[in-house]
């Protein structure tokens, strides 16, 4: 194939070809991504393909297993829309999947049709950073505010957020891109780790991994919470004696807990200063979250992961039920709407602190918090993006960490390629790795 950066990028190249793949990943062997309320996940991912005939797009939907399959037909049920479609205009190809009135039926905006369109639309801004021979964050980043607004749905959030508003917060942010553009590729962008605080690990593991998190450098790192309280408040005195006094040590429920539930939980957990709580309740419980966060105060709630839209964000940020957001890349409907929430999440001054881990979603995650560096908020005080050090191997352009930072990506495209032989490998249920299981 010819090399992205030769591409000339104005040139019409329909895209040809449509694939989709059903990989999975056997994690639970290990337990590693246990949770309270997903003992046993095999992270998986709901794969595409498309090609114009000179570059490839990939993209995926993240799951953990079962129904990987009904995802994967889902992906495979918006081919009428790309075949023979470029890449010039991803807003409005982007909108006209969204809008589709028999498709919104399946949600509206949200669950696996969603995220079907996720995983497609995000195969397209591969597609089109890699013919532009620019990494996706770095391609969005030197777009100017009028493009970045006419990417952007602002129906249900103009009552908050509107293009003049997107504008002038794209605008006030324009000073200084250069310079941010240097200092990440410089020094990256401040991570912390999960993979020290899975509920399958036994005591001595959770003392090793922290043990390695500090010697590497993160700025923070994330335990699991919500199976047994007496586990937990020992899980986190053991993180805090090998931590020490005031590193940030975050809590995960998982959604585990009802609220006042959720509240006496924390209280227990409080001594231990927890650095945000996750999770606490249902993602769709905007005023349970806006409760939690009253209760609780002044531990901060976070949470994104498993909201469905930018309303939810919208509903979450207007109640002040959040002090950290969480967007997903693979969730919602892929770049364009999570450019609409890093915009309402500058309006309300709440920092960005993308969930990651999973399969390929710390290589998705990486570029939306850079570009919201350089051209929303021009900070990264007072955020990172998580870790998770599982299944990088698995991809051509895996996120490198240095230092407790991710390093910029400089390879053109979205980092989801994976590797030939890794999809061969982990097709479900045929490939190697299943039939010998």
């Amino acid at each position: 194939m010819t090399t992205a950066a030769s591409i000339h990028p104005s040139i019409y190249r329909p895209i040809q070809s449509f694939q989709t793949f059903d990989i999975r990943f056997p994690t639970s062997l290990e337990l590693d991504g246990s949770d309270a309320m997903n003992p046993d996940p095999d992270y998986s991912a709901a794969y595409v393909v498309l090609s114009d005939g000179d570059c490839e797009g990939h993209g995926f939907a993240f799951t953990i297993g079962r129904g990987n399959d009904i995802q994967t037909a889902a992906i495979r049920a918006l081919e009428p829309y790309v075949l023979g479609r470029d890449v010039s205009d991803l807003g409005a190809l982007y909108k006209e999947m969204v809008y589709d009135s028999q498709l919104r039926w399946l949600g509206p905006e949200k669950g696996v049709m969603h995220m079907a369109i996720s995983a497609v639309v995000n195969a397209l801004w591969d597609l089109k950073a890699k013919r532009e021979g620019k990494p996706l964050w770095r391609l969005l980043a030197e777009m100017s505010p009028e493009e970045l607004v006419d990417l952007v749905d602002f129906r249900y959030i103009g009552d908050e957020l509107t293009p003049d508003e997107a504008l002038e917060i794209l605008r006030r942010a324009e000073p200084g891109r250069a310079e941010r553009i240097e200092k990440l590729l410089e020094t990256g962008y401040p991570a912390y780790t999960t993979s020290p605080g899975w509920l399958g690990y036994d005591d001595e593991k959770l003392r090793r991994l922290c043990k390695e998190a500090l010697d590497e450098g993160f700025r923070q790192i994330k335990l699991k919470v919500g199976a047994d309280l007496e586990d937990d408040v020992r899980r986190m005195r053991i993180a805090r004696e090998v931590c020490g006094e005031g590193f940030p040590i975050a809590i995960d429920a998982n959604q585990r807990w009802d609220v006042g539930a959720a509240i006496r939980w924390i209280e227990a957990l409080s001594p231990y200063s927890p650095h945000w709580v996750e999770e606490p309740t249902s993602p769709d419980d905007v005023l349970g979250h806006a409760t939690i966060a009253r209760a609780i105060a002044p531990i901060p709630v976070a949470t994104g992961e498993h909201v469905q839209n930018r309303v939810i964000f919208k509903q979450l940020l207007q109640t002040r039920a959040l002090s950290y957001l969480q967007l997903d890349a693979a969730r919602v409907a892929g770049v364009n709407e999570n450019i609409a929430i890093l915009l309402l999440a500058a309006k309300f001054g709440v920092p960005v602190c993308p969930h990651a881990g999973g399969v390929g979603l710390c290589e998705l995650v990486q570029h939306l918090s850079m570009f919201d560096y350089v051209s929303v908020t021009g900070t990264m005080d007072n955020r990172v993006i998580e870790y998770v050090d599982h299944l990088h191997e698995h991809f051509v352009d895996p996120v490198v960490i240095a230092n407790g930072a991710y390093r910029a990506p400089v390879t053109p495209g979205f980092s989801a390629e994976m590797r030939p032989e890794s999809i061969a490998a982990h097709v479900f249920p045929d490939g190697p790795v299943w039939r010998e299981s």
